[in-house]
């Protein structure tokens, strides 16, 4: 079996390099030039010219015929296929897969909506490759992924809601009105659709990053121990305030925390600070080394 994935998904550098897993790009334009996926402008590039600029990136999703050729080129070695891919409510990039896939009679593809993004999106595509490095069947591996997209949370804040309004990832409407009233979102990631919603507000950042902890521990009262990946897009100071909360909440292993995508932070900008979470057994009972102790901190 094989991996495909997309780029709406995060996972440290070392990591993702370790997995044999495919990466479709996405397209970012940005002042006037076009950028192909994370290697044609690095993240610090990227969001410092988000900041000089003032202006609003577009990104477009691969094609179908992306994932054709994709498909049709690793058939040639391993037909099944598992294609992991940002959530539907998001982001038309599965509708591609789909497409694509009929277009390639010869390749066995499962198809899965991740219902999220970013790093709890790549939890499940290193849960998948790691899977398939230790011989799993496909029906374990899915199992697996189901596991962990039912028990995690995505959530996020930002201080500037310019680049979701821009986006349309938000209602223009209420933007508008948070943005009037200065209101800092708590913004989740639904699991039934993968749209986003609202959790709650806070009338500054800080108080936003504090009430984010107050949510987590709403979710999971039990204080069990959990993994714990932190993002953000160019906002050091929010991210360390996020991790000092959610350590006094909780037993943590923390992923190394990691750049927003700049195909994802086309949509939120510099200042956003987000947070992927799930019960940390699932990964440590699973029988698959998807926890690199040595590589995160408590």
């Amino acid at each position: 079996m094989q991996i495909v994935t997309d780029q709406g998904m995060d996972l440290p550098d070392e990591i993702e390099a370790g997995l044999n897993i495919h990466t479709l790009p996405l397209t970012i334009v940005l002042s006037g030039k076009t950028y192909v996926g994370k290697k044609d402008i690095d993240y610090n590039k990227f969001y410092q010219t988000l900041t000089e600029t003032g202006e609003f990136p577009t990104t477009s999703q691969p094609s179908p015929g992306d994932f054709a050729d994709m498909y049709r080129k690793l058939a040639k070695t391993d037909p099944d296929i598992i294609s992991i891919h940002i959530s539907s409510g998001l982001s038309g990039t599965i509708n591609s897969a789909r497409l694509g896939a009929e277009m390639v009679p010869e390749a066995n593809v499962t198809i899965l909506d991740s219902k999220t993004l970013s790093g709890p999106f790549g939890w499940q595509v290193q849960a998948a490759a790691m899977g398939i490095r230790a011989g799993w069947v496909l029906g374990d591996i899915l199992k697996l992924i189901d596991q962990i997209r039912e028990n995690q949370h995505t959530l996020f804040t930002l201080g500037d809601l310019k680049y979701l309004i821009h986006g349309g990832r938000i209602s223009h409407l209420k933007g508008m009105l948070a943005s009037m009233l200065n209101l800092k979102p708590i913004i989740g990631v639904a699991k039934d659709d993968g749209k986003y919603y609202n959790w709650g507000q806070a009338p500054t950042l800080k108080r936003a990053i504090h009430r984010m902890g107050d949510i987590v521990a709403q979710k999971f009262p039990d204080k069990i121990p959990m993994r714990v990946q932190l993002i953000h897009g160019n906002n050091p100071e929010g991210v360390a305030l996020l991790k000092e909360r959610i350590s006094e909440l909780f037993e943590c292993v923390f992923d190394e925390t990691i750049p927003v995508a700049p195909s994802l932070g086309a949509h939120t900008g510099p200042s956003v600070v987000g947070i992927g979470i799930a019960p940390l057994r699932i990964f440590e009972n699973c029988g698959l080394q998807l926890l690199q102790p040595e590589k995160m901190t408590a």
